[in-house]
């Protein structure tokens, strides 16, 4: 298979392929998101819809950092929980996270975990499994993810957080509290997504338009709670779609903790032959 036919193969299933993650894994639907006029906040929490359109540029004033990550899912009675943890450059839109799948409802199966690498515009997924061989990586166009990879990868790329509160509409300071131990501005809002991918870096502009018309509703309702210089330490959106083989809503909670600014981050992607180029395996 040629470059050009394995990128064309890889635009035609990499939706599928990383809907598997969640799909198969996890046993709910992928799919899509929410998301939301100037409600300032008081003396202490500033304008809160400018502070947030500002967060973003605050983390790549910081240039790096590590973050934490939590995808918990619900329908029909279903929870789930999926974790990750990794580091993050802002400046590069680079990152690279280990993905803890749950167990199996029967609690029998443990999942090794997925490693991904975040880069602008793309996914790569290593452990895949389904087929896919231990030593290759999958590949996926985040463009054609109809959730820009918000949620389908099983942890939403950092700095994509911060984004989707570019598009911030309503936003209330609620006050101050801690975050791991560091003093917070704790902030509530609802943000649109067309209106963070128009404000949006270049490498996230294509994935969260791609959401903002993939999604039951553009709106999405967030928890941000920002350092005394302006930085994300914790984000929290709660997303609603319907999705995959699911007929009823599924609701997402995707919660992002960014700490240890400054860390050292060294992310190498895949070289052409180490992507996988074969069919994945349906479950």
């Amino acid at each position: 298979m040629t470059g050009r036919q394995r990128e064309r193969w890889h635009r035609r299933t990499g939706a599928a392929v990383v809907a598997a993650v969640i799909v198969a894994g996890v046993g709910l639907g992928a799919g899509g998101c929410s998301g939301g006029d100037a409600a300032a906040g008081d003396s202490r929490g500033g304008d809160a819809v400018a502070v947030l359109h500002r967060a973003a540029d605050r983390l790549v004033d910081a240039g790096s950092s590590k973050a934490r990550t939590s995808m918990e899912m619900a329908s029909g009675g279903t929870r789930v929980t999926i974790r990750g943890a990794g580091v993050y450059d802002y400046r590069k839109r680079m990152g690279r996270l280990k993905v803890l799948l749950p167990q199996d409802p029967a609690g029998a199966t443990e999942h090794r975990p997925i490693t991904e690498l975040l880069a602008p515009g793309a996914l790569f997924m290593k452990n895949r499994g389904a087929g896919v061989p231990p030593d290759k990586w999958v590949r996926v166009d985040t463009r054609t993810l109809s959730d820009g990879n918000l949620v389908t990868g099983g942890a939403t790329d950092p700095f994509a957080a911060a984004e989707v509160l570019r598009g911030t509409r309503t936003a209330r300071y609620v006050g101050r509290t801690e975050v791991a131990g560091t003093g917070v501005r704790h902030y509530r809002g609802t943000a649109d997504l067309a209106a963070a991918a128009r404000r949006a870096s270049g490498g996230n502009k294509g994935a969260l338009a791609a959401a903002a018309k993939g999604f039951a509703t553009a709106e999405v309702p967030f928890d941000a709670y920002l350092d005394d210089e302006g930085r994300i330490r914790k984000v929290r959106h709660r997303f609603s779609f319907v999705g995959g083989q699911q007929k009823s809503p599924v609701a997402v909670a995707s919660t992002t903790l960014l700490y240890a600014f400054g860390a050292s981050v060294r992310v190498r992607l895949p070289d052409d032959d180490d992507i996988y180029a074969g069919k994945i395996a349906e479950r």
